[in-house]
């Protein structure tokens, strides 16, 4: 159980539907507040990999064909689909602040679930492939 649940567990959040409550699965704020830290003490222990690290991601925000919004909905979903709880932390974070609507993230959920059950599909049919031409030989 991760510190965050623990932590989480007798709290209770807004859902997106007026009325509505739930328990936080996750305190996705003091994750954060957690991870800082964390990427703190990595910064200092390894600053060139950390500094490439930071151009690279200024660099995947600048501006571009995609606007801010549609970047950070792009790396939330992938942080879905690699499951990092940190990603998803800071992502949602990155797309609350770029003016995402809570209906443009559920979609882009719904695109993260079907591309991670695809590729799953996709993967399975080369395992398969390989096993029966192996087996072959």
């Amino acid at each position: 159980m991760s510190a965050g649940f623990a932590q989480s567990a007798a709290h209770h959040e807004e859902c997106g539907s007026p009325g509505v409550r739930r328990e936080m699965i996750e305190d996705w704020k003091h994750l954060i507040e957690v991870m800082n830290k964390g990427v703190g003490d990595l910064k200092g222990a390894t600053p060139d990999v950390m500094k490439a690290f930071s151009e690279m991601g200024k660099a995947a925000h600048a501006k571009g064909a995609l606007d801010g919004k549609t970047k950070e909905l792009v790396a939330l979903a992938i942080g879905v689909a690699v499951r990092c709880a940190p990603c998803i932390a800071y992502h949602a974070q990155g797309a609350a602040k770029q003016g995402a609507t809570r209906e443009e993230v559920a979609e882009t959920m719904a695109t993260a679930i079907y591309m991670g059950a695809g590729p799953s599909v996709m993967y399975a049919a080369h395992a398969l492939e390989a096993f029966d031409q192996i087996k072959e030989s």
